[in-house]
C-alpha cells in the first residue's frame, strides 16, 4: 500500500506505554505469525495471504505481537484485522496501528474507511467511524470477499470518510 511509506521499518512509537513496539508494513516473511495472531484472536484469516502487503505489524521482542490491514476496494479501503496479542491488549498498539492504517488510506487518496466487526462496535468511534447501512456502502466494498462472504451478514458496518471527503455527504 503506497501510503505506508510514512511508516518506516525500525521506527519507534514514542508513547511511552508502547515503546518497545515497532511499526512496520508486513512481508510475505511475516504471514505464518500473521495468520497465527489472526487465528488466536478468532479473526478470519481467509485472503490475507493474496494481500499480506496491505498489513502491518507490531512487533515487541522480534516477535509479531499485532496486525492489521486494509484491503483496496477502488476508492474505498476495508479495514481489516486489526489483532493484538492478549499478552500485549492494554498498551495502545491495536490504537497506533488502527491510526498508521487510516493515515495510510488518506495519504493514498481513498474517499473512505469500511468496516466489518461483531464485537468492537463501541471502539472504532473513536476512531471517527460510525455506524452506516449495509446498503449504502459502495459496491467496490461489497463485492469483497469479507463483505460478501467471510463476516456474517448480521455484522455491524462502520464507515470513516477520509481526507477532502471526511465533509462530503452521501458516500
Amino acid at each position: 500500500m503506497a501510503g505506508f511509506r510514512t511508516v518506516r521499518s525500525g521506527e519507534r512509537v514514542t508513547n511511552t506505554a508502547t515503546s518497545e513496539i515497532t511499526y512496520r508494513p508486513a512481508t510475505a516473511d511475516d504471514l505464518s505469525a500473521v495468520e497465527d495472531l489472526l487465528t488466536i484472536t478468532n479473526l478470519p484469516v481467509d485472503g490475507v495471504k493474496d494481500s499480506i502487503e496491505s498489513f502491518v505489524v507490531a512487533e515487541s521482542g522480534g516477535h509479531v505481537v499485532g496486525v492489521g490491514g486494509v484491503e483496496l476496494c477502488g476508492d474505498y479501503g476495508l479495514l481489516r484485522s486489526i489483532a493484538v496479542d492478549p499478552a500485549t491488549r492494554g498498551r495502545g498498539v491495536g490504537a497506533a496501528m488502527t491510526e498508521i492504517l487510516i493515515a495510510a488510506s488518506e495519504a493514498t487518496g481513498l474517499r473512505a474507511l469500511y468496516l466489518l466487526t461483531t464485537t468492537a462496535e463501541n471502539y472504532f468511534p473513536s476512531f471517527g467511524f460510525d455506524k452506516t447501512p449495509r446498503e449504502t456502502v459502495p459496491l467496490q466494498i461489497q463485492l469483497s470477499a469479507e463483505f460478501s462472504d467471510i463476516c456474517p451478514s448480521s455484522a455491524t458496518v462502520m464507515r470513516r470518510p477520509l481526507g477532502m471527503w471526511q465533509s462530503a455527504a452521501g458516500e
